[in-house]
């Protein structure tokens, strides 16, 4: 039997079914004569679940990634954010009821207020929620949490939908593939897949109820097709994808030592993007030739205060060092929007990505957020090749403003004999309409331009780039979205300043041919992109595709583009 969902997280699994049934868990109102006893029972289960959580959220770090670890951070927030735990506690002490009761009715409140929103990203707190609530009320009754870190090699997890803490705790090495009845190409879960290398298929709306452990299934991750019970010549078709994927992969290796050279000479950077010091181990083992973009927000999470100029300096430090002179593009703080910080006390937004966020905030918040992080940043340049990028940059005020920062700093520097890079780049993040709209203009002021294609696409389309209902509109093949990209490319060219793309379309293959013969120098991705890309340019000759890929720009919808790409690419 063949299925079809979404393809989640690419790869090939072949194994047998491992079912993951929820729980039910009944939730009884008891009322409680000692209720101070009550309430601090809730205390401690929460502060064990809080470091447990923590616990999961640095095994992720390792095995993926800052960026990852960030969905597990968010419940940690969650789970300390004392309106949440007053409500709780208030629910236990007035009422006079047990914990599990006053958890299930003010989590269930709180995943119904995030459901009805409109933004899909804060609809995904919803399941979050929902994950906290369970996991606080199963602790509370005593009751084991499915360990699926122990499942045997061969695994194919079958499951309604994975909580992100389930899904963080798999074994990579004996999962070999995901499959989920809910669930879309942004769920938490499938970001874990993906990072995590897990194969992975969502989204099956026609899953059978009745899969039993040990079926044999089949997955590719890749097309979103599932074989329950397949034969044997199914079995033979994917045992030979399995070994070309796998055989696919062996062969990228050789390009971790080669320059990323497309077939007639061109040379470009292929670099990789960071959330931590720690990401950049693999960077390093997969060929990276510099950061395009390193997150600086992550060293301001996961804690209560706000990290001193010493501690970033250190963390930036660290990266140029281990990158020993290869460029090393250090986005300053970009919070707000999806990334909140309540120990910086910004007051939530109506329109998150629309209001106080990115260099506004750090505009704003000079003395106690920007100055510091840009000293921090001046200092460690004397160690590496260290660049500045501003994120959400909309006007010519913004740049000067910040580059005035930066000159204030510099020439106290040099009042008191502090060394940093004299010469250091200043460059900006082009992802908004006004950005690509005056790329001329900011191309005479600024080092260099870094496309961010997530929020560029976000912006131009008018579309939630989370929200699945409309997530056909949300694509880099868009006519409007190729016409700015081409924009700020020529205007960046022009100007002869250098420019790269950090957003994940830099890794799509098929638009890496385009970006590549419009002229782009730099493409920075996730590590685990950076030697199939490097692959794909070595096949491309730049100048042969030019007068074939600027054909793109008179086609009138995404399905055209990509049809007509698809073609192109195949001919490499």
């Amino acid at each position: 039997m063949k299925i079809y969902g979404v393809g989640a997280a690419e790869g090939i699994g072949i194994g047998v079914a491992k079912v993951v049934r929820e729980q039910s868990v009944e939730v009884i109102k008891k009322n409680i004569p000692d209720i101070e006893t009550e309430v601090k029972n809730f205390m401690e289960i929460l502060e064990i679940t809080k470091a447990e959580t923590e616990e999961m959220s640095q095994t992720l770090e390792k095995n993926a990634s800052a960026k990852e670890a960030e969905i597990l951070f968010g419940h940690i927030m969650l789970m300390s954010d004392p309106m949440l735990v007053d409500e709780i506690v208030n629910r236990i002490k007035n009422d006079m009821v047990c914990a599990e009761y006053a958890i299930d009715e003010v989590c269930n409140q709180y995943a119904a207020a995030f459901a009805s929103m409109d933004d899909e990203l804060m609809q995904q707190r919803a399941t979050d929620m929902h994950d906290i609530k369970l996991r606080l009320i199963k602790k509370i009754l005593g009751i084991e949490s499915t360990d699926l870190s122990k499942l045997p090699y061969g695994s194919i997890l079958v499951a309604k939908d994975l909580t992100p803490s389930m899904t963080a705790g798999l074994n990579p090495e004996n999962v070999l593939g995901i499959v989920t009845e809910f669930g879309g190409k942004t769920s938490h879960s499938a970001i874990l897949a993906r990072a995590l290398e897990i194969p992975a298929v969502v989204g099956l709306s026609d899953l059978p109820d009745d899969i039993k452990d040990d079926t044999d299934i089949l997955i590719d991750g890749e097309n979103g097709e599932v074989i329950i019970l397949p034969n044997e010549e199914e079995k033979a078709e994917y045992e030979k994808k399995r070994n070309e994927f796998a055989s696919n992969k062996e062969l990228l290796k050789k390009y971790r030592e080669l320059s990323s050279i497309s077939k007639d000479g061109k040379r470009v950077e292929i670099a990789g993007n960071i959330g931590s010091p720690e990401d950049v181990n693999k960077v390093i083992e997969n060929g990276g030739e510099g950061i395009g973009l390193f997150r600086t927000e992550f060293l301001f999470m996961d804690r209560d205060s706000m990290p001193s100029e010493e501690e970033q300096f250190e963390s930036y430090k660290k990266v140029a060092v281990a990158m020993d002179g290869k460029p090393v593009i250090i986005r300053t703080l970009d919070i707000g929007g999806d990334k909140e910080i309540p120990y910086m006390g910004i007051q939530k937004d109506e329109n998150p990505f629309l209001g106080y966020r990115a260099i506004r905030l750090c505009l704003d918040r000079k003395e106690d957020i920007y100055i510091p992080q840009l000293r921090a940043l001046l200092r460690a340049s004397a160690f590496g090749n260290i660049k500045i990028m501003l994120p959400l940059i909309t006007s010519m005020d913004e740049i000067r403003e910040a580059k005035a920062l930066i000159e204030t700093i510099k020439a106290e520097f040099d009042s008191k004999n502090i060394a940093y890079n004299k010469y250091i780049e200043v460059g900006i993040m082009i992802e908004t309409a006004a950005a690509s709209l005056l790329a001329d203009i900011f191309a005479k002021e600024v080092d260099f331009f870094s496309i961010g294609t997530n929020d560029l696409i976000q912006y131009t389309m008018s579309v939630d780039r989370g929200n699945v209902k409309i997530a056909g509109l949300y694509s880099p093949f868009s006519p409007a979205v190729l016409r700015s990209i081409h924009r700020i490319i020529t205007e960046g060219k022009k100007a002869g300043i250098m420019v790269g793309m950090c957003g994940e379309a830099a890794a799509d293959p098929l638009l890496i041919p385009v970006l590549l013969s419009w002229g782009m120098d730099e493409f920075s991705m996730s590590a685990s992109s950076i030697l199939k890309s490097r692959q794909i340019i070595s096949l491309c000759d730049s100048e042969a595709l030019r007068t074939k890929v600027d054909k793109v720009l008179e086609l009138a919808t995404e399905s055209e583009i990509t049809n007509y790409l698809k073609k192109l690419t195949e001919e490499l």
